[in-house]
């Protein structure tokens, strides 16, 4: 008995190493099981929508958009984000706030997105529309629909914005990022490690992120680029507030832009009840093509523009990320 107790005693820290480290819950296991709970929720989501028939089905696959699929197809997924994030927080006992929808400035760093996304959005277009590789065909709405169906879409790309930013640059990017952090301090033994960390973190889900957009019709090569470089500028942004507000403003306004305001594809998808008709002109390597504007080269620029705005006008937070 005397000889089962001393074993366990010196067995137990051993295997308590395993599991827990100085910070907490080691993020190999962290990141396991979150993905097994966002497994197990996304199925149950799919499978509860299908039993009620709460997802419309679209007569195509390149068939328009409605507010009513994008609602419904973007918020279970965000709800059901949010709810397995919570879980974590608590089997981690940290605050739910540090996975990126924390800070002392939510409403001014969104705001800020949402008028820079439209913004850099903008931009885009008018090089697009100036050089003539995008041609205006004509408008499609009028006086109360073109405030109606705006609002509606704003709140719908709101929705995309929450969901597209939580899942990849929350609860895994905070948790990677912890895991590689020690695993550089181990092996470099580097007062970077941090920023090392992050930025690593940062690549790898900003790839996954480039090459989900893949699935989507129209899609181009410069596109899934596009996607993939978007995702690093939504990182800086992160890297320098410690929150998500500003990316998700941002994120929200561009897509408001490009598929309501101007009537353009968004990574190949076009939605219903948008304000301008458009068609791209000219080689879709210049033009976007059937992707949209993400799919010309140009947005290469524009993407280099949104991170020096980032650089400009979000002072580093140092408590945030170091």
């Amino acid at each position: 008995m005397n000889d089962n107790t001393a074993l366990s005693e010196e067995v137990s820290p051993a295997t308590h190493s395993i599991f827990i480290g100085p910070d907490g819950l080691r993020a190999g296991w962290s990141l396991l099981i979150f993905i097994v709970l966002m497994a197990a929720s996304f199925s149950g989501v799919s499978a509860i929508s299908r039993l009620l028939h709460l997802i419309p089905r679209k007569s195509a696959a390149d068939a328009p958009v409605t507010p009513t699929f994008m609602y419904i197809a973007e918020s279970l997924p965000f709800l059901a984000t949010l709810l397995v994030t919570w879980i974590m927080s608590k089997i981690e006992r940290r605050p739910n706030s540090v996975y990126g929808l924390g800070g002392n400035r939510k409403l001014p760093r969104f705001l800020a997105g949402l008028a820079w996304g439209v913004t850099c959005l903008t931009l885009l277009f008018l090089i697009l529309w100036k050089t003539g590789l995008l041609v205006i065909n004509s408008r499609l709405l009028f006086g109360s629909d073109i405030f109606r169906y705006g609002a509606l879409w704003l709140v719908g790309f709101l929705l995309v914005g929450l969901l597209e930013e939580y899942v990849t640059r929350g609860y895994l990017q905070f948790t990677l990022t912890r895991g590689l952090t020690v695993l550089y301090q181990w092996a470099f033994e580097t007062r970077h490690s941090k920023a090392l960390g992050f930025w690593t973190s940062a690549l790898i889900f900003s790839i996954l992120f480039g090459l989900g957009h893949g699935k989507n019709p129209g899609e181009s090569p410069i596109g899934l680029l596009a996607a993939g470089l978007a995702s690093m500028v939504f990182c800086l942004s992160l890297w320098r507030t410690g929150s998500l507000w500003w990316a998700i403003g941002f994120h929200t306004s561009w897509d408001w832009a490009q598929s309501f305001l101007y009537g353009v594809a968004d990574s190949g998808t076009m939605v219903q009840h948008h304000l301008l008709a458009t068609h791209p002109f000219g080689k879709p390597l210049m033009s976007g093509g059937a992707t949209g504007p993400e799919g010309s080269i140009y947005v290469l620029l524009i993407l280099a523009l949104v991170s020096l705005i980032i650089l400009f006008t979000l002072p580093k937070e140092r408590s945030s990320n170091e």
